[in-house]
């Protein structure tokens, strides 16, 4: 049995489709967003710091809803174990700007264009890298290079850095201390806790469309238990959960078919 029908949801609930103005509203979260827009509106640097699972993805997509396109231009590149020149050419495709013959002078294309961005059409540029636990030491140094103007005197990108806790133990490491000094603020993400899971899940029913949270007590307590506040573990069990319980044509899920779910996803 289909478990839309039998739950009335309208659409899937649990998946990463979901409005901004959707998203459950975590206090903890929307603090650490407002933190973030502050600084990035005084042209400053931040790093999101968070274990998979914590809404780091989230997070970022409250921050970018809230910059006006009329004010701000945000470049996002996803952040792979690449060298300075390939990471480079990333950034100048998530920018727009034309590729050059050498890692120097596509340094200063970089520069440039960020420079006019904010010159000539009065618009603040932002740089997010994501995924940022993975670049190498060597290669963050490119952080410090970008956001150099003037002698180190005027401020003109915000570097945007959002990673994995392995980043800020790149950041301690002495070859990045440079980088690490230009980080006006540290936002470092937390898992839900249990008395935040079950909100949580309401939530999620109710924007998909559910009248009732078709999860009794035990159910919220293996979803909590089985992942820890894992908000991508709480999605995808919760999602196989009423799999288990429309097919049983149950009224609700319980712990059983949370149970059940769980031998159908990665240990």
């Amino acid at each position: 049995m289909d478990f839309h029908a039998h739950f009335g949801f309208r659409k899937t609930p649990f998946t990463r489709e979901v409005e901004v103005s959707e998203m459950f509203d975590m206090p903890h979260l929307t603090d650490t967003r407002d933190a973030l827009l502050t600084r990035i509106e005084r042209r400053m640097s931040v790093a999101i710091l968070a274990p998979a699972g914590a809404g780091k993805t989230c997070l970022l997509r409250a921050v970018h809803e809230r910059l006006p396109a009329a004010r701000y231009r945000v470049h996002y590149v996803k952040v792979t174990d690449l060298s300075k020149r390939d990471l480079c050419r990333e950034i100048a495709t998530a920018m727009g700007v034309a590729p050059a013959g050498s890692y120097p002078m596509l340094v200063r294309r970089l520069q440039e264009d960020l420079v006019a961005t904010g010159s000539t059409d009065g618009v603040r540029p932002v740089l997010v890298l994501d995924e940022a636990h993975d670049i190498r030491a060597d290669v963050l140094g490119l952080v410090r290079i970008l956001t150099n103007f003037e002698w180190d005197a005027r401020l003109v990108v915000s570097v945007v850095l959002a990673g994995q806790p392995r980043l800020e133990r790149l950041l301690k490491d002495a070859a990045c201390e440079d980088v690490a000094q230009r980080i006006a603020y540290y936002a470092r993400l937390r898992l839900l806790s249990r008395d935040e899971t079950a909100p949580y899940v309401a939530h999620r029913c109710r924007v998909a469309g559910a009248d009732t949270v078709p999860f009794d007590q035990g159910a919220l307590e293996s979803l909590f238990e089985m992942t820890r506040g894992n908000l991508r573990a709480i999605d995808r069990l919760a999602l196989g959960a009423l799999d288990q319980a429309a097919a049983r044509g149950a009224s609700a899920a319980g712990s059983s078919d949370v149970t059940a779910a769980r031998t159908h996803l990665p240990s």
